[in-house]
């Protein structure tokens, strides 16, 4: 049964966007496999892990008849990019094995029946919904998603905030070190909040959907459309639909983090101070990666000393006539948030070399980044 003929392109292209969730090595070998269903001249490719589940579409000639198979996604993938750019592809379902034929190539692979694929059970339940445009998310994703923790046994750590608050949306990350915060506002309150127990509803996104997203979303003005149920939330965009199940548990207070009174605030060139970075932590290593801030009138200096008896000083010139001051971090942390903003200026507040510090865009309230200090 001929499932498809297209060109590569239009072939790889939905096939990429689905398979970037399929584990190399998997208990159960199905989950390697993408889910191919035919129906009509519309093709459809499904992944899962069974906690996300991504599905696209594609369209090209097709034989007469319906039919559905599952086959090696990394496979299939790999060799749909081999193929010349020109390539026009078939794949054609033979009794148990799928061919792929570009040309004079052919290729034979295994597959597995496609009711024995386990699709992820959609939730039923209150539906609350917004759209917003990819760019506009995949903006709050970037200023946050970088603060997500990476196997902290505190669970609910190793994933992003997202919080609907009347028509504000925000994102919250943090790792306990560090917590980075953004926002933006809706073009109108989301569908299917209760007006009486408030407009306001949060959740967790787990590492892995946060991830996708960001890899997946345009940098465009297409519509976005989140729909969030009590286990699951669903995005759609363009021809994809991303499933993904929540995280279970209560997030830390951020507001609490958030440090209300500043003393000392310095205003900094943020190209400057990322190039000063990136050039003091090479002095740094694995397993230590602080880095000394000294502060005096109108001056910033970058200080760095490892255990070869090595040194490194940056310093550059800053708007600030506050307390000397002199205190470490992790040079990492600075580094995240500098190349993921891209506004000329960072504003620095401090209080002291034991207390977090804030860096926030002048102007903008709508991003915030509290980090803690380390001792050096």
């Amino acid at each position: 049964m001929l499932l498809i003929k297209t060109r590569r392109d239009t072939l790889l292209s939905p096939l990429q966007a689905v398979s970037g969730i399929v584990e190399r090595r998997h208990t159960l070998p199905i989950l390697s496999n993408v889910l191919l269903e035919k129906k009509g001249d519309v093709l459809t490719l499904l992944a899962t892990d069974i906690e996300i589940q991504i599905t696209t579409s594609t369209t090209g000639d097709s034989g007469e008849g319906d039919g559905a198979v599952t086959v090696g996604a990394r496979k299939l993938q790999e060799i749909l990019r081999s193929l010349p750019e020109s390539s026009e592809v078939s794949l054609v379902l033979d009794e148990r094995r799928l061919q792929v034929k570009a040309g004079r190539s052919r290729f034979n692979l295994q597959t597995l029946p496609a009711e024995d694929f386990p699709c992820m059970a959609m939730s039923d339940g209150d539906v609350k919904r917004f759209t917003v445009t990819q760019k506009q998310f995949r903006h709050l994703l970037s200023q946050t998603q970088y603060s997500m923790a990476t196997q902290d046994v505190r669970y609910y750590l190793n994933g992003l905030l997202l919080l609907l608050d009347g028509e504000e949306l925000r994102t919250v990350a943090t790792d306990g070190h560090r917590l980075a915060y953004s926002s933006m506002a809706l073009s109108e309150a989301p569908e299917g909040l209760d007006q009486e127990r408030g407009l306001r509803h949060e959740l967790i996104l787990p590492r892995k959907t946060v991830i996708e997203l960001s890899r997946l979303l345009s940098d465009n003005e297409e519509p976005l459309t989140v729909e969030i149920l009590p286990t699951q939330v669903r995005f759609r965009f363009g021809q994809i639909h991303l499933v993904s199940k929540l995280i279970d548990g209560r997030f830390p207070d951020y507001q609490r983090v958030i440090p209300a009174t500043l003393k000392n605030i310095v205003t900094v060139d943020r190209s400057t101070l990322l190039q000063s970075m990136i050039r003091a932590a090479i002095l740094t290593n694995e397993k230590f990666r602080g880095v000394r801030l000294v502060l005096s009138d109108g001056s910033l200096k970058i200080m760095v000393a490892n255990a070869e008896q090595e040194e490194a000083q940056e310093e550059i010139e800053v708007d600030y006539n506050g307390d000397p001051l002199d205190v470490g971090f992790n040079v990492s942390y600075l580094l995240d948030v500098l190349n993921n903003t891209s506004e000329e200026k960072i504003a620095w507040g401090f209080n002291d070399a034991n207390s977090s510090a804030l860096l926030t865009i002048p102007g903008n309230d709508r991003f915030k980044y509290v980090v803690m200090p380390m001792r050096i």
